[in-house]
């Protein structure tokens, strides 16, 4: 077929003398993303006098007063966003997400800064993953930008819910579901987008306590070529199990390994960071690599990376890293830290490992801990302590 023919009706489309081609396009063009221009606002009638914070915050316990909501079909496409009262969903039983868990979401934070002004960490980066994801989950795909002005607003009209409190924020949890109510397996031909936001306070009690891991070789979080790499709620719930075995030996954390090796992934659902001396009489922090597929490219553990190489102090490197190094460098003296880091934790030290029926116990020498110094950096940056690219005004 020549690629440059155009349909029959096209033909006849364009030979009507009032035809208008360009409104004709945008029409079949309008559902491909959703747009801030068409943004619907409903809002409580609330009273912006009172205190918000009667409680002190729970992790994703307590929720703002509207949410953002925006539906997709298959016929029609996208339809307009709207931001209305913090409501609950009406879903059918047969709804995707509840059969094959065709669902994604993402995290990510607003801070109330040192001049008064409300910002977002790194967003865009957030929505990068999150359309990536969403192409992976084979849902609509949208304008991240858009997407992003959207939330902008809902924080603006729930400002009065980011906490103007050292080591709090607000958390911003935007999702992406099917819910076409049929039980064959298949992409949904009916989803909604959308956001809601949970003041918090620190992620652990006591801030930079060090944890515990309990390793398990048998039970594994990811493998390769597979989806570890993208942030979808199918991903979690499988270590949930998990999770309540680590308390049960005395842990707060699973310490998530892969292969025959033991290879270290992940720490709970952040990244892990191992600084240790090198067999080259190196300072060296690694992180395992992106490339296997087996992790989720963390916004945390960028903004890690970037930072501590920008300080050109030792060096950064991503590459497999396995217990028996790990074993190896604690032996030999030159194992300094392990730590996890992601957007709830942001910095996590670990200064036990319960191994193959073994506690392997860290370094808790403070004196050479690079966490606390990645997280004083950090909380400069999110507060505005120092101004830097990272952050971004929902005003602008």
């Amino acid at each position: 077929m020549n690629p440059f023919a155009i349909s029959n009706r096209l033909r006849c489309l364009l030979s009507e003398p009032h035809f208008n081609a360009r409104k004709w396009i945008s029409s079949r063009a309008f559902a491909s993303t959703f747009k801030y221009d068409d943004l619907e606002i409903v809002t409580k009638d609330i009273d912006l006098n009172e205190n918000p914070f009667k409680e002190e915050l729970q992790f994703g316990s307590t929720f703002t007063d509207h949410m953002l909501e925006i539906k997709w079909t298959e016929s029609k496409g996208w339809e307009k966003p709207i931001i209305s009262p913090l409501h609950n969903f009406s879903l059918h039983p047969a709804s995707k997400v509840f059969h094959y868990a065709q669902e994604l979401f993402e995290g990510m934070k607003a801070y109330y800064c040192i001049d008064g002004k409300i910002r977002l960490f790194r967003p865009q980066m957030n929505m990068s993953r999150m359309l990536r994801t969403a192409k992976r989950a084979g849902l609509a795909e949208f304008d991240e930008n858009e997407l992003l002005k959207c939330i902008k607003k809902l924080i603006q009209i729930d400002k009065r819910w980011v906490p103007n409190k050292p080591n709090h924020s607000l958390y911003i949890r935007p999702t992406f579901m099917g819910t076409e109510a049929t039980l064959g397996v298949a992409s949904a031909k009916e989803s909604i987008l959308f956001c809601i936001l949970s003041p918090v306070g620190s992620y652990f009690k006591n801030k930079l306590e060090p944890i515990a891991l309990f390793a398990d070789p048998n039970a594994v979080r990811a493998f390769p070529k597979g989806v570890g790499n993208y942030k979808l709620g199918s991903n979690y719930g499988p270590t949930i199990k998990i999770q309540q075995n680590a308390v049960k030996e005395g842990c707060q954390q699973v310490l998530w390994l892969f292969g025959d090796d033991h290879q270290l992934t992940e720490v709970g659902t952040v990244n892990i960071f191992v600084y240790l001396i090198n067999e080259n009489n190196e300072k060296e922090l690694i992180t395992p690599p992106l490339e296997d597929e087996l992790i989720l490219p963390g916004i945390t553990r960028d903004s890690v990376l970037t930072m501590t190489r920008e300080w050109n102090e030792f060096k950064v490197t991503e590459k497999r890293i396995t217990m028996k190094e790990v074993q190896k460098a604690l032996k030999e003296n030159r194992l300094v830290e392990i730590f996890g880091a992601g957007t709830a934790c942001i910095v996590s030290p670990v200064n036990r490992i319960k191994y193959q029926n073994e506690n392997i116990i860290l370094p808790t020498d403070e004196t050479h801990k690079i966490s606390q110094r990645i997280l004083n950096k950090m909380t400069e940056i999110y507060y505005g302590q120092v101004s830097h690219k990272w952050m971004l005004s929902i005003d602008e």
